[in-house]
């Protein structure tokens, strides 16, 4: 059975960007803001969701994250600026 998973974009309290994937991005976020997430996150808190995008499985989710992750922050936000609904 498939489930839905989602690459996400946050914005860290130092204006940094980081990019994750998840089955359920409230959850993930509120993990983050409670210093269980990813270690990059954890000394930058509070993290605010600024993008999220819909995959039919997780395997295509973590292909997205990784080509996202090799853009440049401008490339990154041009992506997000066109792509948010």
């Amino acid at each position: 059975m498939n489930h839905i998973y989602y690459c996400y974009v946050v914005k860290c309290a130092d204006n940094t960007l980081y990019t994750g994937t998840s089955n359920d991005v409230a959850k993930r976020i509120a993990t983050h803001n409670a210093s269980k997430g990813a270690k990059y996150t954890r000394a930058r808190l509070p993290v605010t969701l600024i993008y999220s995008e819909e995959f039919a499985d997780k395997s295509s989710a973590l292909r997205f994250e990784l080509k996202f992750k090799k853009k440049t922050r401008r490339q990154k936000e041009n992506y997000i600026r066109v792509h948010k609904k």
